[in-house]
């Protein structure tokens, strides 16, 4: 890593943890969904950087991938455990962060997710293995009486490349990819009530283009040169603004074009926590970009 790229991961990390700071601020019982997301993407954008990824915000069972859709009629409710997930990028250089608002009773749990995230921390230094710190989120996560969710883990970051290796386990595994000076990776541990894994939702917002295979629906040709700034980082069906090209998107994913993210949830009733930051592997240890 070179200082220019070292320089560009800090500062996405330094305004994702203003943002993300700020927008949680913002989810209050009664407040619209909608409201809060838009607000958000548009400080993103005030600040003359691109959003990694389409802001996302996950309620209760829901663990990851949800967001707004052109006119969701959702408001924040009393008892819901809310988490705002967001990315940063400067030069294609990615910070990616997260927390969870409780408008509930449900202190410990997030406690429990924000605990593993600080304990995995404390293990990154060259020489340790992905497996070490999972080991220490789900310790941390079960002492608490909570499940880490085993099926989502953490993931290495680079220039427009929101998921590489190495990957991090939120569970104990022995071994795993050692880490080394100079890794950029995610940790996100989620803590849950429910089953302690996710599947997916019918719920499709969020979706990123993953080949460049030639179209030949208009509206599909429309939404290409669209998302073509996107670099193949992922974009929200929102922001096609059309219904037209909205109708368009199922072809370009039958064709392999475009991947869909589904909503990723635990069982229904359950409430799931979950706490992010943005890692880079140091000589002696590593720097955490999105500390605020």
């Amino acid at each position: 890593m070179n200082d220019e790229e070292f320089d560009n991961y800090r500062e996405a990390g330094r305004i994702a943890a203003a943002i993300l700071k700020e927008g949680a601020s913002h989810i209050t019982e009664g407040a619209p969904y909608l409201e809060l997301v838009e607000s958000v993407e548009a400080r993103i954008e005030e600040e003359g950087v691109m959003m990694a990824f389409p802001v996302n915000v996950s309620l209760n069972e829901d663990a990851a991938h949800d967001t707004a859709s052109a006119e969701d009629p959702r408001i924040f409710q009393r008892g819901d455990v809310v988490k705002l997930d967001l990315g940063v990028a400067v030069d294609g250089y990615i910070a990616d962060t997260a927390t969870t608002v409780d408008l509930g009773t449900n202190s410990l749990l997030l406690q429990a997710s924000e605990a593993a995230l600080e304990s995995a921390i404390a293990k990154v230094r060259p020489g340790a293995t992905a497996g070490d710190l999972g080991a220490a989120v789900q310790q941390e996560i079960e002492r608490r009486g909570y499940r880490p969710i085993a099926n989502l883990t953490g993931h290495g970051l680079g220039q427009f490349s929101l998921h590489r290796s190495p990957t991090i386990p939120n569970i104990s595994n022995m071994g795993g990819p050692v880490l080394s000076e100079g890794m950029v990776f995610a940790v996100e541990p989620f803590a849950t009530t429910g089953s302690g894994n996710v599947g997916e939702k019918f719920r499709r917002e969020i979706y990123s283009q993953v080949s460049d295979k030639p179209v030949r629906i208009p509206a599909a040709r429309t939404i290409m040169k669209k998302i073509k700034d996107r670099c193949g980082l992922p974009f929200s069906r929102r922001w096609l603004r059309d219904r037209k090209l909205d109708l368009a998107l199922p072809s370009l994913v039958r064709s392999g074009t475009l991947h869909v993210y589904p909503v990723l949830a635990d069982i229904p009733g359950s409430l799931v926590s979950q706490h992010e930051h943005t890692i880079i592997v140091t000589e002696d240890g590593c720097i955490v970009t999105t500390r605020g």
